[in-house]
């Protein structure tokens, strides 16, 4: 059985910074938590990336983008040949760009 990769892209990777420092300006134990608990449910994914449901804001989505929200944050990701890309992080407020 081939495991699936979980790749974070730089987008994604500043995105998770920008939201930590964001939230960490009033209380850094609530970032991390935040933060820690964004990547343990986009590791969900891991094992079974049908997990969370299409992207709605997907644009002609054939299934493979797919995204989740975890303390009012959406991340949407990827899944092709065996890896999933975390492609961004936005907070639910913001609107939502068509891609």
């Amino acid at each position: 059985m081939v495991k699936n990769q979980l790749v974070w892209t730089k987008r994604s990777q500043l995105h998770l910074r920008a939201l930590y420092k964001y939230i960490a300006e009033d209380s850094p134990q609530n970032a991390a938590k935040v933060v820690n608990d964004i990547i343990k449910a986009a590791e969900k994914a891991i094992n079974n990336p049908q997990y969370y449901n299409p992207d709605r804001f997907k644009m002609n989505n054939d299934g493979s983008y797919r995204a989740f929200e975890k303390h009012r944050y959406r991340v949407v990701y990827r899944y092709q040949k065996n890896m999933i890309r975390i492609l961004r992080i936005k907070h639910t407020k913001m609107e939502p760009k068509p891609y």
